[in-house]
């Protein structure tokens, strides 16, 4: 199995990017697994300029939205325009319309505009005055959101938060790393000299390769267990859907592909558990104001749900 063109695109994302490497890799689980990814972190940390990378790195479109209270659901999707000369309407595509869209703080906009994403993300497709037309293939929205200024923000609803296969959060650059930043930077954008190391076909047919990753019947169990922990949680309200433990399984498939394995380990759905679970839990309301942490309830549950010892390659 040849996923060289995946570590091309890492590594190529490398060059721009300083130390981000991991947040470059869940980017990649969530394109081989059809899925989106949502980023939260504070301003300045490189949130646009890895969407870029990575959109420029597969040879695909990019096309960036910033979200703001008046932005509408056709500014997102495109709108109808009557041509005179020819007394028809054409179509005049909107962003979304492209490999790559990065909705920049998605949080910013009405929750009308917000929902008009939802089928993009879930059908990969858009319908205008009744017309359904696909979108490129293959698509990712990597959504940003900043946890500060949330005056005047529009929070994302649950059914929302849960069509985001990844969340993930880059964090600040060590000492060593922010002086890599200031030297790549210092005279040159790396950006604007980055060539594409694939191209949008090859992606598609990585994306074939991952449905056939094989995951045994321990660690298909061991991902509804994880699944089952969360909704019997004494903190938790709501805990992972089954669309949560799908996506599970689909991003441990993309992992798997990205190192080199025709099967998933139990280790690979470690890895991804706070990434592609965290976000899905839904607190009961005294325990989110007692400022309930997601990230801790999915390590209490990784410790106390029981790890497959071998994984059958069935």
């Amino acid at each position: 199995m040849d996923d060289t063109p995946c570590q091309a695109v890492l590594d190529n994302i490398n060059r721009v990017m300083v130390g981000k490497r991991d947040a470059a890799e869940l980017l990649m689980v969530a394109l081989l697994a059809n899925g989106h990814v949502l980023i939260e972190d504070v301003p300045g940390l490189g949130k646009t300029l890895l969407a870029k990378a990575l959109a420029k790195s597969i040879g695909g479109t990019f096309k960036r939205i910033q979200f703001t209270p008046d932005l509408l659901p056709s500014d997102i999707t495109g709108f109808n325009v009557f041509n005179q000369k020819s007394g028809e309407f054409i179509f005049q595509p909107g962003p979304v319309m492209s490999n790559v869209l990065l909705a920049d703080e998605i949080n910013r906009t009405i929750p009308r505009t917000q929902s008009s994403l939802l089928e993009s993300m879930e059908e990969h497709q858009v319908t205008v005055d009744g017309k359904t037309m696909p979108l490129p293939r293959p698509f990712l929205v990597v959504a940003t959101q900043n946890p500060i200024e949330m005056d005047g923000t529009f929070p994302l609803p649950e059914a929302q938060m849960d069509r985001f296969l990844i969340r993930v959060s880059l964090g600040y650059p060590d000492k060593k790393e922010e002086l890599t930043i200031l030297d790549r930077f210092r005279e040159n954008d790396p950006l604007a000299a980055l060539a594409p190391v694939t191209q949008p076909e090859e992606l598609i047919e990585l994306q074939q390769a991952r449905c056939k990753i094989r995951v045994s019947v321990a660690v298909r169990e061991y991902i509804i267990d994880l699944a089952v922990a969360t909704r019997s949680h004494r903190a938790l309200r709501f805990g992972v859907s089954p669309r949560g433990s799908l996506g599970l399984l689909r991003a441990g498939q993309a992992l798997a592909l990205l190192r080199q394995r025709d099967y998933v380990l139990p280790d690979d759905i470690k890895y991804l558990v706070q990434p592609v679970l965290a976000h899905r839990l839904i607190f009961k309301e005294e325990e989110r104001l007692r400022g309930g942490n997601p990230a801790e309830i999915v390590a209490e549950i990784l410790q106390k749900v029981p790890v497959p010892g071998t994984a059958e390659r069935d």
